[in-house]
């Protein structure tokens, strides 16, 4: 039984550290984009459309990222609601579907998060009915 709860425990690790590499490498990504595409001598001009959009994916996505090195279900449930979020917005704000697996694959840090909350919560021993 040791051993089962020890590998288990390493299976928590294991997941735990993926999401964390996989998140700094998607922070990293995104922070990218923002600098290489930043005009700093111009005021940015957003649209309200825009501003929400961006208020979800990316800033919403990897707010719950970082959260989620200290809190992981709590930071897990902001990544994944902000894309939940933004790909709801861009439909009834755009009335369109944004394409491609890309957003999804930039959030999915989150949901491998999630995955290893789930796994280190505490299991409780089911009492038999009646």
């Amino acid at each position: 039984m040791a051993a089962v709860k020890a590998r288990f425990s390493k299976l928590v690790l294991v997941v735990r550290w993926i999401a964390r590499i996989l998140s700094i490498l998607v922070i990293g990504i995104i922070l990218l984009f923002f600098v290489g595409e930043a005009d700093f001598s111009q005021p940015v001009n957003l649209s309200l459309k825009e501003g929400i959009g961006l208020l979800f994916f990316p800033l919403g996505v990897l707010v719950g990222m970082v959260v989620a090195w200290r809190w992981e279900g709590i930071g897990a449930a902001i990544t994944v609601g902000s894309l939940a979020a933004f790909y709801l917005s861009h439909l009834l704000l755009w009335h369109d579907f944004p394409s491609g697996p890309y957003f999804a694959l930039f959030a999915s840090p989150g949901a491998i998060f999630g995955i290893a909350w789930l796994l280190s919560r505490p299991r409780q021993k089911r009492q038999p009915a009646g």
